[in-house]
């Protein structure tokens, strides 16, 4: 049987990374990541870990190291945030269009400039289109359970896409929560041995990532974007494994709250979550008939789960982390807008809060609710909400 135990997220990813017994960890410090490695540096170290420990230069070669490790057959794990994860970034593309299946948590941070350390989905929501899959966290036990579900999603045949588990920097990594850890025979009765189906072997050799001409590209992209669609099924199927085995599911590509008789809804992403459903909960006291979605997966985005979710809802906002600098609000305003099959039938807007380490209150929640009910006879996109206090 597994423990009870006060852990912060970092610790978590740690511990889910470790009980999936990694051949190879590639680590390099930086905030707010760096305990995530330390944690794993110290379990290596001491024995209680036996994983190859790789200290590398830099953010760079630390996704080098496990491409290669990842290549020869090898389960994998690194954890990086902001400047890392933009330092990686060749290394980072090349991992998913490979098709090596592995697991790197981020701890989301701002990207500079201006200059700053503080908590932000700008990192995560930047890369969104480098063929990973990326899960969100609301929680401590998420980020734990997450990892471990991570790598049977990763290394299922029908998806072989590396996997990324974000979840807030310094709210969700610094800060501890109660959690249930799974005992290692646990896990190893969940997740199977990795095998990757094509891997590097002196045996018999064969050429990684030769120059490739445009008819074949085009084959690989196709079957990189059918083993995203196959992964948001994958998703389901793992979520209810996982339940089964451990008693904790997370409701797939997505989870709902009190949206089965809403007329306004909440979509959100990561620690934001819980106090969404709080000031629902107090909204719903008075009369009003609010509900939350909580996007689990942002890739492969799950646009029929969520236009099923929002279906029966007069009208909606999204409340984003980050900015799309393309256009006045949140990247998945737009990515919602955009999986509705008539979305301007519907009163939405955007809201945008929590840059820089900035608080997403219950009165910011509040606030949303409120221009939700202002504007809900009003069809079509409403100005962006920005979460000031």
């Amino acid at each position: 049987m597994g423990k009870i135990l006060a852990l912060t997220g970092n610790k978590c990813a740690a511990l889910g990374a470790a009980l999936c017994r990694p051949d190879l960890i590639a680590a390099y410090p930086i905030t707010p990541q760096s305990s995530v490695v330390e944690s794993l540096a110290e379990m290596v170290y001491s024995g209680g870990l036996d994983s190859r420990m790789v200290q590398v230069e830099s953010e760079h070669s630390a996704m080098s190291v496990v491409q290669g490790a990842a290549a020869a057959g090898g389960r994998v794990f690194t954890a990086t945030s902001a400047q890392g994860l933009a330092l990686m970034y060749e290394p980072y593309f090349r991992m998913s269009t490979l098709r090596l299946p592995m697991v790197m948590a981020i701890a989301t941070r701002e990207m500079t400039s201006p200059e700053t350390i503080w908590s932000g989905q700008q990192d995560a929501m930047s890369v969104r289109e480098a063929g990973w899959i990326q899960c969100f966290c609301e929680t401590n036990q998420e980020i734990l359970d997450m990892i471990i579900q991570g790598y049977m999603l990763a290394e299922d045949e029908r998806v072989l896409i590396p996997v990324n588990i974000c979840y807030d920097g310094f709210y969700s990594s610094h800060l501890v929560e109660r959690v249930e850890a799974p005992s290692q025979a646990e896990v190893d009765a969940f997740l199977p041995p990795y095998s990757l189906p094509a891997k590097l072997d002196p045996r018999t050799p064969q050429a990684l990532d030769p120059m490739t001409p445009g008819g074949l590209l085009m084959e690989y992209r196709r079957g990189h974007l059918e083993g995203m669609n196959s992964a948001l099924e994958v998703i389901d199927e793992v979520d209810a494994a996982f339940a089964a085995a451990f008693g904790r599911g997370y409701g797939g590509a997505i989870d709902t709250y009190r949206m089965e008789d809403a007329e306004l809804a909440l979509v959100t992403v990561g620690g934001m979550t819980g106090a969404a459903r709080d000031a629902v909960d107090e909204a719903r006291e008075r009369g009003a008939r609010v509900g939350v979605v909580k996007l689990r997966f942002t890739r492969p985005f799950p646009a029929l789960r969520v236009a099923g979710a929002l279906e029966n809802v007069s009208a909606f906002a999204v409340i984003d982390r980050s900015v799309s600098f393309g256009w006045d609000a949140g990247p998945m305003y737009a990515e919602v807008r955009a999986a509705l099959p008539a979305a301007d039938a519907k009163a939405s807007f955007s809201a945008i809060g929590g840059l820089g380490g900035a608080d997403i209150s219950m009165a910011h929640m509040h606030a949303v609710i409120a221009r939700l009910e202002a504007v809900r006879r009003a069809a079509g996109r409403h100005g962006t909400l920005w979460l000031t206090d």
